[in-house]
C-alpha cells in the first residue's frame, strides 16, 4: 500500500534559505559553462569555485531533510569537489547518479533534492548545472495499479517545487541519461513531472475547447478546474504508457531513438504506447472488481489522450520531423475519417458512445503492423509504416515517398530511404494550420508552467463573442 510522508523531515519550500543559495550558485555557475559541462575560460574557474562552494555548502545543510537520498547527496558533494580540482573539464557525476535511486522511495509526498550537470529534454541541450526540488506522487490507487497488472518498476512520477533555468521550459522529464558521466551506466528510473503535464493540458484544452466550440462532457470538464485530479490522470497515463514500450510484439529494438530510422516510425511507437493506455483504461473503467478510484481515473485517461493527442500534441513544436505532432494528426484524421468526430459549422463535436471502440481499432492497426513486421525485412516495414499512416493523414504533395516504392532507392542502404523523407512528410490540414494561428501564444505560454503556478486562464484565446472562434474553411 501507499504510505505518505508524515513522519519524514519538514518539508523543504521554494523559500527555504539553503535552497535559494543553491539556486543562485547553480544558476550563476550555468553562465560560466559550455555546452559540455566544462569551464574552459581559465579566467572563471575562480568565480566556479566560488559557486561550486556554495552549491556544496547549501547541500550539505540540506542533506538532512533528505535522508533517504544521504549517500546520493554525499556523493554529489564530492563530485562536485573533484570536479572543481581537476579543472573543471568536462564533469562526471557517474558515482554521485548510480547512488540517486529514487524508484526505490515512491512514497507520496516524498521530496528529493536533485543537482547534476545535465541537459534537460525539450529545454537546455547543453549540460549545464540544473538544480530541481521535487515531490513524489504515489496515490493509492497508482499503487494499486503497479503492484498489480501494470508493474514498472523504474517510473518515478513527480511535481516540482523549484528549479533552475533548465527547467523553466518545455522539460517535462527528469532522466538519467542526460547527466553528464564518464561511462554509461544501466539505467533504472526515470521520473516525470506529471504536475508539468497535467497543467499545460488543462490550459490549452480550456483554449482550444473555447476556440473549436466543443461541448466537453461533465467529467471532463471536471478536469479543469481540479490540478491534483489531472496530475494523477497523467500519472495513471504515464504508467502504462511508459511500460508498453517493452512489452508487446516488438519487431525492433524499442528504443528506437538511438536508430537512424524515418521519424513517422517514431510516431508509431509513441501512439502505440499512447493508444495502449487508452485500450487497458477502457479495461479497467468497465471492471466492476476494480479499484474506484483505479475506474474514475481510467475514464479521464481517456479524455486525456485524446485530447492531448488532438490539442496540442499535433501543433506543438517545429515542423521539423515532428513525429509526436503526427501522432496527434493520425489520431484526429483517423476519428474524423470513422465519423465520431466532427467538424462541421465551425463546431466541433465527438460521438463519445463510439469515439472509444475507433480509438482502439487505431490501437489494433499499428499492433498487425508489428506483428506482421516480425516476418518482414526492414525496408518493408518502413513501407507498409508509411502505407499505414498515408492512409489516413495526407503526405506531402512533394512527397517522394507518396510516389510509392518504385520512386525509392530500395537497391542501396536504408538510409537512403530515411534521407527521402521530407521533414514535413505530413503537412498540417487546413483544420490544424487555423487551429495552430489560435492556439500558438496559448501553447507557448506553457513554457515552464507548473501545477501550482497555472492560473487555468486561456492566455492569448483570442475569441469573439457569439461568432465561431475558429473558421477552417
Amino acid at each position: 500500500m501507499t504510505t505518505t510522508a508524515l513522519t519524514a523531515p519538514a518539508p523543504i519550500t521554494a523559500g527555504n534559505q539553503e535552497w535559494l543559495r543553491l539556486k543562485a550558485a547553480a544558476t550563476a555557475l550555468q553562465a560560466l559553462q559550455v555546452k559540455d559541462g566544462s569551464v574552459p575560460d581559465a579566467e572563471a574557474h575562480e568565480a566556479a569555485a566560488g559557486h561550486v562552494e556554495a552549491i556544496t555548502a547549501a547541500v550539505t545543510a540540506l542533506a538532512p531533510s533528505f535522508p533517504h537520498d544521504a549517500k546520493y547527496l554525499e556523493l554529489l558533494v564530492t563530485d562536485f569537489g573533484r570536479w572543481a580540482e581537476g579543472g573543471f573539464g568536462v564533469p562526471d557525476f557517474l558515482d554521485s547518479l548510480q547512488a540517486f535511486q529514487p524508484q526505490q522511495h515512491r512514497v507520496n509526498g516524498l521530496q528529493h533534492l536533485v543537482v547534476f550537470p545535465m541537459y534537460t529534454q525539450n529545454g537546455s541541450s547543453s549540460r549545464l548545472v540544473e538544480a530541481v526540488l521535487i515531490e513524489v506522487i504515489w496515490p493509492e490507487f497508482i499503487d494499486g495499479l503497479e503492484t498489480g497488472e501494470y508493474s514498472n518498476k523504474l517510473f518515478v512520477p513527480i511535481r516540482f517545487l523549484d528549479f533552475t533555468p533548465g527547467y523553466n521550459t518545455n522539460s517535462a522529464v527528469l532522466f538519467p541519461e542526460t547527466v553528464a558521466v564518464r561511462e554509461t551506466p544501466t539505467f533504472t528510473w526515470g521520473a516525470i513531472f506529471a504536475d508539468r503535464e497535467a497543467a499545460r493540458f488543462r490550459r490549452v484544452l480550456r483554449a482550444a475547447a473555447e476556440i473549436t466550440s466543443l461541448q466537453l462532457p461533465e467529467d471532463a470538464a471536471g478536469l479543469l478546474e481540479d490540478q491534483e485530479l489531472t496530475q494523477e490522470t497523467f500519472v495513471m497515463w504515464d504508467l502504462i504508457h511508459d511500460r508498453t514500450h517493452m512489452r508487446g510484439d516488438l519487431p525492433f529494438d524499442p528504443f528506437m531513438i538511438k536508430q537512424r530510422m524515418p521519424f513517422f516510425l517514431y510516431s508509431l511507437e509513441e501512439l502505440r504506447c499512447d493508444l495502449t493506455a487508452f485500450r487497458e483504461s477502457v479495461k479497467i473503467e468497465k471492471d466492476e472488481d476494480a479499484d474506484p478510484e483505479a475506474r474514475r481515473h481510467a475514464k479521464l485517461v481517456q479524455y486525456a489522450v485524446i485530447f492531448d493527442r488532438i490539442f496540442r500534441f499535433a501543433i506543438t513544436g517545429t515542423r521539423v520531423r515532428n513525429y509526436d505532432g503526427l501522432g496527434g494528426q493520425l489520431l484526429f484524421a483517423w476519428m474524423h475519417q470513422h465519423r465520431v468526430l466532427h467538424w462541421t459549422d465551425s463546431k466541433l463535436s465527438i460521438d463519445w458512445d463510439e469515439a472509444a471502440g475507433v480509438v482502439v481499432e487505431l490501437g489494433a492497426k499499428i499492433e498487425e503492423l508489428y506483428w506482421r513486421s516480425i516476418d518482414r525485412p526492414k525496408m518493408a516495414h518502413w513501407l507498409a509504416a508509411y502505407e499505414l499512416i498515408s492512409g489516413t493523414v495526407t503526405p506531402n504533395p512533394a512527397s517522394v515517398w507518396a510516389k510509392g516504392p518504385d520512386a525509392l532507392p530500395l537497391d542501396g542502404p536504408p538510409r537512403g530511404l530515411t534521407d527521402q523523407v521530407l521533414d514535413d512528410e505530413f503537412p498540417l490540414s487546413m483544420f490544424y494550420e487555423a487551429l495552430e494561428k489560435k492556439m500558438r501564444p496559448v501553447i507557448e505560454s506553457t513554457a515552464g508552467i507548473t501545477g501550482s503556478s497555472d492560473t487555468g486562464t486561456a492566455t492569448g484565446a483570442d475569441t469573439a463573442s457569439g461568432a465561431p472562434a475558429l473558421n477552417a474553411g
